[in-house]
């Protein structure tokens, strides 16, 4: 046991000064199999601390149901066997890139925008969250021996609002339920953030990417005393569909981290490993100062440019880094654990079987509901990752005119008459060609993960405001939801009514077969969809999340515990378009570099 204090420049381990050198980590982006090989690569780097966030969502998907809490415990075990203290961030907003900055969708669609607000009812969800989550925080606090020695109040909220009331519960919320470690806030380094997302009493931290000493000088004219630390150095950055890919120089973040580390201030290198927002839980970001433009999702991998790549390896920002940190360190520096092996062969999975997807529908499905006057949107049939489809008729004998979908989120695929008839967008929801009466309509609207961050968070999906002919809405909507998760029922899709692949056509659910020998060697794969377009895919029943063809990334990162010894299965749920007959596993993205010729070690 261990007591872990905040003083008036400095953090105490012990009454003895100690400097944070902390990197994230976020247990649910990694395959729980490979933690401690990562948690081993943390300590090689010369950290000695880890931190990550928790999402609501991915536990509590519907009010009451809870799943894998003890998740967080067992990672937070896994941290102090890997000899790391650790820093919890457990929101209830994480942001993080994740789906709906990991605020389940039932909350998002019950208080709307009252959520991170001092709203009774929003409270009150947080409170019974609170107390299912928090036991695997209190019980793995430093003071009883665990590796836990700091705790988040909220996360960034003065990006987002100036609610003190707020604050002040949720830091209440956190005392009561038992932590007694150090709590603390983080923002960015502006006047504003700092005043609205601060708690007195309670020590700051801020979040940048350079310029540690203007920051730091910002936080000095709010909290004069205290000790300094960015609680996300943000070494590299994530990526959205359709842009091109994010690059940070090595060397110049490597310089990044020692401007921190010369201003005296601890830091957490966000992020240190990044891993992979596996199952469809990537978020989304909309441009522009009020976030109220294009929406942005963001890609499935979470690489980040981070100094431990996607694959567990050490890319060229590790060793400049390590460089840095190895001058802080109390001692030598572990070893690196043995590097992960790719897939040797590359290996063709010819996609043999396949359901159209109406018949996914059909077996998978939720209920059809009854019909309404405008169309539910996916809270409202309480759907978070998935696809609705929507049928409507334009009735009457009637000349062709235009039929929009107004307030799209975010892609729908429209059939008139079981002809496909075009893919709409929120920028673009009007068919091309116009539509006459009467006339069958269904359109299959898929999300690209609900936004994470700013004023626009917990918007709604499907279609928001209704289905238009010409200036008349189309009333009397069927929905009918087919849910992601419906896919992790065990023998769920084996009851399928599966048939010739190639009789199926442009949409389903695809199926492949393929043996692996040697598979226990391989501590990962990378997958590639040569010609999809756009869904989900599983391998050995495990999601390894969403993809398109919009690129920048075109290898999809399959862990090494997923792999069978023996046969293997892929799963394809293509939403657009099929593309080749195939999928192909191979050994996955080379491995990051940087200046050329720089030594490693």
């Amino acid at each position: 046991m261990a007591d872990f204090t905040v003083g008036d420049d400095d953090f105490r381990l012990d009454g003895r000064p100690v400097r944070l050198l902390s990197g994230a980590l976020h247990y649910f982006r990694v395959h729980e199999g490979q933690w401690g090989h990562r948690l081993a690569m943390l300590r090689a780097m010369g950290l000695n601390c880890v931190e990550t966030y928790v999402p609501w969502n991915l536990h509590e998907p519907r009010e009451g149901v809870f799943r894998d809490v003890g998740a967080l415990g067992r990672f937070l075990d896994a941290a102090g066997r890997a000899g790391l203290m650790a820093i919890v961030r457990p929101g209830p907003y994480i942001c993080a890139e994740w789906e709906n900055g990991g605020l389940p969708v039932w909350v998002t669609g019950r208080f709307g925008r009252r959520v991170r607000t001092r709203d009774a009812g929003y409270t009150a969800a947080v409170r019974r969250w609170f107390g299912a989550l928090l036991p695997q925080v209190v019980q793995r606090q430093i003071t009883v021996g665990g590796p836990v020695i700091m705790v988040q109040v909220e996360n960034e909220y003065g990006s987002y609002g100036s609610d003190a009331v707020h604050l002040e519960e949720l830091t209440g919320l956190l005392r009561g339920c038992g932590v007694t470690v150090p709590l603390f806030t983080s923002d960015g380094p502006e006047d504003h953030m700092l005043s609205g997302g601060s708690v007195p009493g309670v020590p700051v931290t801020v979040n940048f990417g350079s310029g540690a000493r203007e920051a730091f000088e910002v936080v000095r004219r709010h909290r004069p005393r205290g000790p300094l630390m960015c609680m996300e150095f943000w070494c590299g950055w994530f990526e959205h569909w359709g842009a091109a890919p994010v690059v940070r120089d090595p060397g110049e973040a490597a310089d990044a981290l020692r401007e921190i580390l010369e201003c005296g201030a601890s830091v957490n290198v966000y992020m240190a490993h990044g891993g992979t927002s596996f199952g469809g839980w990537a978020g989304a970001n909309r441009s522009g100062p009020l976030q109220d433009g294009v929406l942005a999702g963001t890609v499935t991998s979470y690489d980040y440019g981070a100094p431990v790549d996607e694959y567990g390896r050490p890319a060229e920002k590790f060793w400049r880094m390590r460089s840095v940190l190895a001058e802080y360190a109390d001692g030598p520096l572990p070893a690196l654990p043995e590097e992960p092996r790719g897939l040797g062969a590359r290996v063709r999975v010819e996609l043999t079987q396949g359901v159209p997807l109406a018949g996914v529908l059909e077996a998978l499905g939720d209920p059809e509901g009854p019909e309404s006057g405008v169309p539910p949107t996916f809270e409202e049939l309480g759907v978070d990752r998935g696809v609705v489809r929507y049928r409507v008729e334009v009735p009457g004998e009637r000349q062709p005119y235009p039929l929009c979908a107004a307030g799209l989120r975010d892609r729908a695929v429209v059939y008139v008459d079981g002809v496909r008839a075009g893919v709409l967008t929120e920028e673009e929801p009007t068919l091309e060609a116009p539509v006459a009466g009467p006339a069958a309509v269904e359109l299959w609207v898929q999300s690209l993960g609900r936004v994470n961050y700013g004023p626009r968070l917990g918007e709604p999906k499907g279609i928001t405001a209704g289905v238009l002919h010409e200036r008349q809405f189309l009333h009397g909507v069927r929905a009918r939801a087919l849910r992601l998760d419906a896919f992790e029922t065990p023998g769920a899709v084996a009851g399928l009514p599966f048939g010739e692949a190639g009789q199926v056509g442009p949409t389903g659910l695809f199926r492949g077969v393929f043996d692996l020998a040697g598979a226990a060697e391989a501590d990962h794969a990378g997958l590639e969809l040569p010609g999809w377009a756009g869904g989900f895919v599983w391998v050995n029943g495990f999601c390894l999340g969403r993809y398109r063809s919009a690129g920048p990334q075109s290898t999809w990162y399959v862990p090494g515990p997923v792999l069978r010894e023996g046969a293997n299965e892929v799963w394809v749920l293509e939403l657009e378009e099929a593309g080749a007959p195939y999928v192909e596993l191979g050994p996955g993205a080379p491995v990051r570099t940087g200046a050329p010729g720089h030594a490693q070690g």
